[in-house]
């Protein structure tokens, strides 16, 4: 019995070597010949690992033949740490041809940022144009006015290389639009009259490229070249006519102000008035009484009554000759009996 549970076993071992060498024997065997071996024990380790041995080898044996010897334990770490093992052996040996220095450890680097190590190298050999503004985020021009009040409305193209060594931390080409479209910006608005920058574009070449733009960025800027200007509007002349039209608007509303102050202040005096003119003749209405009072005590005669009467009607006609409104009184209009 125990020959027997022996023989299985050995059969299953037997069964498993040979299922094992099947899997791995084409690419043991191509490696072999490639002139870069990676020994059977070595592949089935991957397997166990969760690598595949296919990306390995096949990333192996294109560097090999390239003349970039790399051992396939590194090829292994990149690929465990979700790098793209194909696209930065594409990488190296496309820098290697272009005589480009580009260690294993950078370009594994700038893969796992995030940046497309391939692509960094095709542009570092073969230079791409930006547009500014780019048309994909909405803008099509950057607009700048000169001292004189004209907008114009400038495209630039920007030629840029690829920097290898600042891949990794380097600002996109966002940063280079962005910083692009300020200096073109700045350059004009610093222009006396449209015409000078209408004369000479490449000026504002020149004045941005001397700003060293790519400092800090994952390029290297090689030329900036004026696609187009087209005048706009007179953006100052219609600033200054809205200036005047805020100050006269500001100015009416400061004469309703001050006529709103006299209307009010007017109102005021003529309530003033009207209550001066009420307690003259609430005083006025005092005197009837005072007169019988007098009588009543003995303090004014029947003749002191009428030279009284007498001297108000002759005061009445003085006022009616002078032209002065005459004033009601509680005696009445009565004149001299």
């Amino acid at each position: 019995m125990e020959i027997i549970i022996l023989y299985v076993i050995v059969g299953i071992a037997a069964l498993g070597f040979i299922v094992l060498f099947l899997k791995f024997f084409g690419l043991w065997f191509r490696a072999l010949l490639s002139g870069a071996p990676v020994g059977p024990a070595r592949l089935i380790g991957m397997w166990l690992r969760k690598v595949n041995p296919s990306v390995i080898v096949n990333a192996r044996i294109m560097l090999t033949k390239a003349g970039i010897p790399l051992e396939s334990d590194m090829l292994e770490t990149h690929f465990l740490a979700r790098g793209n093992i194909m696209r930065v052996s594409q990488a190296l040996v496309a820098a290697n041809k272009a005589n480009i220095p580009l260690p294993f450890q950078r370009a594994a680097a700038i893969d796992l940022a995030g940046r497309d190590v391939l692509e960094a190298v095709k542009t570092s050999v073969n230079p791409k144009v930006i547009d500014c503004p780019d048309p994909s985020k909405g803008r099509q021009t950057i607009d700048a006015v000169a001292k004189d009040g004209i907008q114009l409305k400038v495209k630039a193209r920007v030629t840029v290389r690829a920097n290898i060594e600042r891949l990794v931390g380097g600002a996109t080409e966002e940063t280079i639009i962005a910083r692009v479209g300020e200096g073109i910006v700045t350059t004009i608005g610093s222009s006396d009259t449209y015409k000078t920058v209408l004369e000479n574009p490449d000026g504002i070449s020149k004045r941005v490229l001397e700003k060293g733009l790519d400092a800090g960025t994952a390029f290297e800027i090689l030329s900036i070249d004026i696609a187009d200007i087209d005048v706009s509007e007179n953006v100052g002349a219609k600033l200054q006519a809205d200036q005047a039209e805020a100050d006269k608007r500001r100015f009416q509303a400061e004469a309703e102000k001050r006529r709103a102050a006299a209307n009010a202040r007017e109102a005021e005096m003529s309530a003033e008035v009207e209550e001066n003119r009420a307690k003259v003749v609430l005083a006025e209405s005092e005197v009837p009484k005072a007169i019988a009072e007098a009588f009543r005590n003995g303090q004014l005669g029947i003749m002191d009554y009428y030279r009284f009467r007498n001297i108000q009607a002759d005061t009445e006609m003085r006022r009616s000759i002078g032209g002065e409104d005459q004033t009601p009184d509680g005696g009445g209009g009565a004149g001299t009996t």
